[in-house]
């Protein structure tokens, strides 16, 4: 996932922007489902257009949306070919329309929802499970915590590969990922003492 995508939501007053984060997560999750269950090529373009429709319906800046989706687009083409390559193009048009719509509705719930509201709905809908042993609020923060740690990660890769080219390395494997490994490690291990000195997770 870009970065930037976690950061897309945009104040409105549509439709989507007024319903509750929970029902959009819920929508989210079972539309999700059909699109994964529901076979074929047809199918996965009507889900593509109903996808592209929401995203434009939902006030998304297109152009920056594009932008922040290019790297997820690309892989999706490099995905289509092999597709069909092993498969031919029918499974192709399946697979790559139905990645493409599960991004664009992705996409829509952060474009029409705040994170916050969205990890607020996640504690709220596993209190039920909390007699059964489930911390909603540790799930949350775990949540919270792999949704801040995407954007600064690819941040960490994008500078390491920038001081690869700086040193001249650009082809060097191992400049990029040597730097790139320790850096991660060290951010992993500073969020876990800062969580720890707070008394969570203990």
């Amino acid at each position: 996932m870009s970065a930037q995508l976690l950061g897309l939501h945009q104040p409105g007053t549509t439709l989507l922007h007024r319903l509750p984060a929970g029902a959009k997560l819920l929508g989210l999750m079972v539309t999700s489902l059909v699109v994964v269950v529901v076979r074929g090529p047809g199918s996965a373009l009507a889900f593509l257009a109903v996808a592209a429709v929401l995203l434009v319906w939902s006030g998304a800046r297109l152009g920056l949306t594009l932008r922040a989706m290019r790297w997820l687009l690309v892989t999706a083409a490099i995905l289509g070919a092999w597709t069909v390559w092993q498969n031919g193009w029918p499974r192709a048009v399946e697979v790559v329309g139905d990645l493409v719509a599960l991004i664009l509705l992705a996409t829509t719930l952060t474009v029409t929802t705040p994170v916050d509201e969205v990890l607020d709905a996640v504690a709220r809908g596993l209190q039920p499970f909390r007699r059964v042993g489930v911390d909603p609020e540790a799930v949350a923060l775990a949540f919270s915590l792999m949704l801040r740690a995407i954007p600064t990660t690819i941040m960490l890769a994008e500078e390491s590969r920038d001081a690869a080219l700086a040193r001249g390395l650009e082809r060097s494997p191992r400049a990029r990922l040597i730097p790139f490994v320790i850096r991660v490690v060290a951010r992993a291990r500073d969020t876990g003492d800062a969580l720890h000195a707070r008394g969570i997770g203990d």
